[in-house]
């Protein structure tokens, strides 16, 4: 592993040493490329050189962290740093409870998040696409890189299908949203993130995780959402214990490491104990600043209040209550516009009305959460409806 590291160290290196050069030609008066010569030598780029199977090696890294913002962090750096162009990597984790939002997700609209902080389950954004999901130590991601060109999501399923099958006989599938099923229920959940050069995908496994915190974490608080982030597409679920109660974490790891060892690189051909032989087999990894540099500042990113939750697009929240009133109670609707994750606008409206009445509250501008916004229907429902009828009178 260490030779691999120093490997992928001596091209930052390299690219350091080309920008200092960089650098020293624009001081010495040469100046850089103009933006349409840029875009000619773009245009003139060759596609990579194929490299065939024979030369291709691949590794299956193991992550010596169960915390997802270091797994997450572990994710990034190797993509960003690593060369795949000759070396396949399959990096297996797991995490302790947490749920885990898409890229450009909206995570209260994917969860309770006040109620996760109080369970102690981490709320984590990853960089790829696709929607939420619950981990826990009962649950195995996997996470397959190449080079773009050599990206191939069905290959990669098929990798665990097989690895299923040949070390359970259980017989799963992949539907047309490349979930994988068994008996029609989702057993796997599937993201990538394409760049250039290279490329990820990654797929979690519900080996024994807890499906009760799964269920119990994965539902919002009642009220009605306006938001244009992509949103979760629900799915029945199963454990694979619950298909055959010998399945665990430990097995499941090794069962698709091996199947990946032993399946060609780009070509779903199985190559049995020689092809395993000839790769570069199963390495630990410890995800720390000793042994990825600058992981230690990824981490920090990806634990930010500013990514998990100032990264949410735009929305905005409003929630039915009812004010007191002499005669009768009066029915009103809070409405509250969340942008990077702070509250802008808080205002009441009648249900059959377009007029929003702005509410005063410390609480405008401060970050949005369930606490927040039932702390604030708590002050309102202490307002009479005379009050409430002056307001909208005197905003008229």
């Amino acid at each position: 592993m260490s030779m691999l590291l120093r490997r992928n160290s001596s091209q930052l290196r390299l690219l350091l040493s080309s920008a200092a050069q960089a650098t020293r030609l624009a001081s010495s008066g040469v100046e850089p490329p103009s933006a349409g010569q840029q875009e000619i030598r773009k245009q003139r780029r060759q596609p990579p050189p194929v490299v065939p199977d024979s030369e291709i090696k691949k590794s299956v890294f193991i992550s010596q962290s169960s915390d997802v913002f270091t797994n997450l962090a572990l994710e990034d750096w190797l993509y960003k740093n690593f060369d795949f162009s000759r070396h396949h990597v399959l990096l297996l984790w797991a995490n302790d409870p947490c749920v885990v939002i898409g890229r450009h997700q909206n995570p209260f609209t994917e969860a309770n998040v006040s109620r996760l902080v109080e369970r102690g389950i981490t709320l984590a954004r990853r960089n790829s696409g696709g929607g939420a999901v619950y981990h826990d130590l009962g649950n195995l991601n996997c996470t397959f890189f190449s080079p773009r060109e050599r990206y191939d999501r069905k290959y990669n399923l098929n990798i665990v299908t097989r690895a299923l099958f040949r070390e359970w006989a259980i017989k799963a599938e992949i539907n047309e949203r490349d979930d994988i099923v068994v008996m029609n229920k989702k057993i796997s959940g599937t993201a990538a993130k394409l760049g250039h050069p290279n490329s990820y995908h990654h797929c979690t496994i519900l080996a024994s995780a807890n499906k009760l915190h799964l269920g119990e974490s994965l539902v919002r608080e009642p009220a009605n959402y306006i938001s244009k982030a992509t949103a979760s597409v629900p799915s029945p679920i199963r454990n694979l214990v619950d298909v055959n109660r010998t399945v665990n974490v430990a097995q499941l790891r090794s069962a698709v490491g091996y199947e990946y060892l032993r399946t060609a690189a780009t070509t779903l051909e199985d190559g049995g104990s020689k092809q395993t032989m000839q790769q570069r087999g199963f390495q630990l990894v410890n995800p720390t600043e000793k042994w990825f540099p600058g992981i230690e500042e990824l981490r920090y990113n990806y634990s930010s209040w500013d990514w998990v939750i100032g990264k949410t697009p735009k929305f905005t929240v409003q929630k039915e209550l009812e004010v007191k009133g002499d005669e009768q109670d009066m029915k009103l609707k809070l409405s509250v516009e969340v942008e990077a994750g702070l509250m802008k606008e808080i205002g009441i409206q009648l249900p059959q009305s377009d007029q929003l009445v702005p509410v005063v509250t410390p609480l405008q501008g401060k970050p949005y959460n369930e606490e927040n916004l039932n702390g604030i229907l708590g002050a309102l429902k202490l307002v009479s409806a005379s009050n409430v009828k002056q307001a909208i009178n005197g905003s008229a």
